[in-house]
C-alpha cells in the first residue's frame, strides 16, 4: 500500500494580493497622515479626503478598548491566514487575498501607531470615513459571497 504524503498546498495568489493591498494601504495612509493633517481635500461630488483616526473597529465600534480591538483583530487575521492560504484557485483566492491584506494592513497600522489607532481618510457623503484596507476587506467579502453564489468551492480539500 503506497504511503500518502501530507500535501501542504498554499495558494500564492492569496499572498500576492494580500501583499499588494498591504503595500498600497501603507503608502496611502502615510501620505494621508502627512498631507491631510493641515486640511481636507475635495476630490469630486461627495468624495473628500479627510484625515481621521479610529481606535475602534469598523464604524468606530469599541473605541474605548484598543487593546481588546487589537487582540480580536489579530485572532481574526490568524483565522483568515489559516483558512485563506487553502483557498481554491481563481476568484476565491482573490477574495481571501483582499480580506487578508486589509485585515493585516489595519492591524499593522493600529499596532505601530501611537496612540494605537487606524488611519482613515476616505470620506463619501455621510458614510463613516474609511481607508483602503477597509475597502479591501469589504471587496474581499463581496468577492467571496459572489463565489459562493456561483457555486464555487472556496477551499481546496
Amino acid at each position: 500500500m503506497p504511503r500518502k504524503r501530507l500535501a501542504h498546498r498554499v495558494n500564492y495568489t492569496v499572498i500576492v494580493v494580500a501583499l499588494a493591498v498591504l503595500g498600497l494601504d501603507a503608502v496611502t495612509k502615510a501620505w494621508a497622515r502627512h498631507t491631510l493633517v493641515r486640511h481636507s481635500i475635495h476630490v469630486v461630488g461627495a468624495l473628500w479626503l479627510r484625515l481621521q483616526f479610529n481606535s475602534g473597529i469598523s464604524f468606530s465600534i469599541n473605541q474605548s478598548g484598543p487593546l481588546v480591538t487589537s487582540i480580536l483583530t489579530a485572532v481574526v487575521v490568524v483565522v483568515v491566514v489559516v483558512v485563506g492560504l487553502r483557498a481554491s484557485d481563481g476568484t476565491p483566492a482573490v477574495g481571501f487575498g483582499f480580506l487578508l491584506g486589509g485585515g493585516v494592513a489595519n492591524l499593522v497600522d493600529r499596532v505601530v501607531s501611537t496612540p494605537h489607532r487606524v488611519t482613515d481618510f476616505i470620506s463619501v457623503g455621510s458614510f463613516p470615513v474609511f481607508n483602503l484596507a477597509d475597502a479591501s476587506i469589504t471587496t474581499g467579502l463581496v468577492v467571496l459571497l459572489i463565489s459562493v453564489l456561483r457555486g464555487e468551492r472556496l477551499l481546496t480539500r
